[in-house]
This record gives structure tokens, sequence and C-alpha cells, in this order.
């Protein structure tokens, strides 16, 4: 994927940084939704724009990006900080969007909005990442892919409806031309034994990993 359409936007989540998520940012466009500036610091980038109300930005904080163009929106808006930056993003032409700090945190509701945003953007023919540092999740449409997760990690599928002729393969509990019904628990707790090949005939779900995560060894 060509980086200039490649984006990362800084959410206000947890962010552990690691070689592995240094690796996945590399060359991308940098958006910072509000507090998630925070994260540009910490990984000495400079984000092309930066949105929100700026209710989660302190004041040393905004001192020390003066020069970075900013898109303010009034506090009782429709949208998120972060849903505003990926709309900037895909403005710009983004046709891969990394949601950095967009997994854990105190807000449960934002992660969970996250991954069905995520969701919705593959619908729409945009690849997505959703990661902590520590953990990653990638929304999965109709369709093969295969992820790069190291042996002994731990890696779930969660369904958002009734998913159609999955298969895993690749993995220790492996499936084929399975139908996962919306609820069932069949496929969290995985554990890969190297590159994980995920197909599904229909449905959407999304694959959430702990790639440092090697209790299942």
């Amino acid at each position: 994927m060509h980086t200039e359409t490649t984006f990362l936007i800084l959410l206000g989540g947890n962010l552990e940084i690691t070689a592995r998520l240094r690796d996945q940012i590399a060359g991308a466009r940098v958006i910072a939704a509000d507090g998630g500036m925070l994260h540009a610091r910490d990984l000495k980038l400079d984000p092309e724009m930066w949105v929100g109300d700026f209710d989660s930005s302190p004041p040393d904080l905004q001192d020390r990006w003066p020069h970075t163009p900013r898109k303010p929106f009034p506090a009782e808006k429709n949208l998120t900080d972060g849903e505003l930056a990926v709309e900037e993003a895909l403005a710009l032409g983004a046709r891969r969007i990394i949601l950095a700090g967009a997994l854990g945190g105190e807000r449960s509701d934002h992660a969970f909005f996250h991954m069905v945003l995520a969701c919705a953007l593959k619908a729409r023919g945009i690849d997505v990442l959703l990661t902590s540092g520590s953990e990653e999740g990638w929304p999965l449409g109709a369709g093969s892919r295969t992820f790069d997760l190291p042996p002994a990690s731990l890696f779930s599928i969660l369904n958002f409806g009734n998913v159609s002729a999955l298969d895993i393969e690749g993995a220790r509990y492996r499936l084929e031309d399975y139908d996962l019904e919306f609820g069932s628990s069949r496929t969290i707790s995985n554990v890969a034994e190297g590159p994980v090949t995920v197909t599904l005939g229909s449905g959407t779900a999304l694959l959430l990993a702990r790639p440092f995560d090697l209790s299942g060894e």
C-alpha cells in the first residue's frame, strides 16, 4: 500500500510503543485526534492535522505543537474525535487507516466503537488496523487474509452477526467451512502456529490478536 494513502490516526487510548508498532506505522501520514497528540510526542511524529474539541488536550500539550494545523469542533458534536479524524483522512484519500490507541484503556465504549467503525470501513474497501501496541485488531469480510502472528501468540475472532463458511488455518484449533452463529464463543482464545489464514464466506467479524502474549506455548 502506498504510504501517501496510509494514515495513522492517533487516538487517546493506551499505546505501548514497540518495534512491531514502529514497523507498522512507518511512512504513514499522521492525524491526531484531541488527546491522541500525546502519542505523537512519544513516537516523535509531527502530525499534519490535529482535530477535535480539545477537551482532552491540556494547555502544555497545545503549547508544544503551536504550528500544527488544527480543526476544532464544538464539545457538543455528533461524532467522536476519532471518527472526525478518520473522516479527514478519508477526505485526503486514505485507503489504509491505522487506529493507534484504539483498544483497551478506561473507555470500553470507545474501544467497542473503534471495532465497529473498523468493520464499517472494511465494508467500504478501506484496510484497517487497530492497535494498542500490545493488542491488534483487523476487521474481516468475505474472502481470505493471512496475518503474520508469532507462533504461540493468542488470537480470537469476534463476530458481529452470523458468519458463514469460516476457515481458520495455521492455528492450533482449525476450522473448515464452519458457520459461526452470532454470540458463539467457539472462536475465542485460539493459538497461532505461525502465519494465520482466515477465510469468510460471508458475514462481518474482527480478528483480535495479542502478538506478545505467548502463553499458548
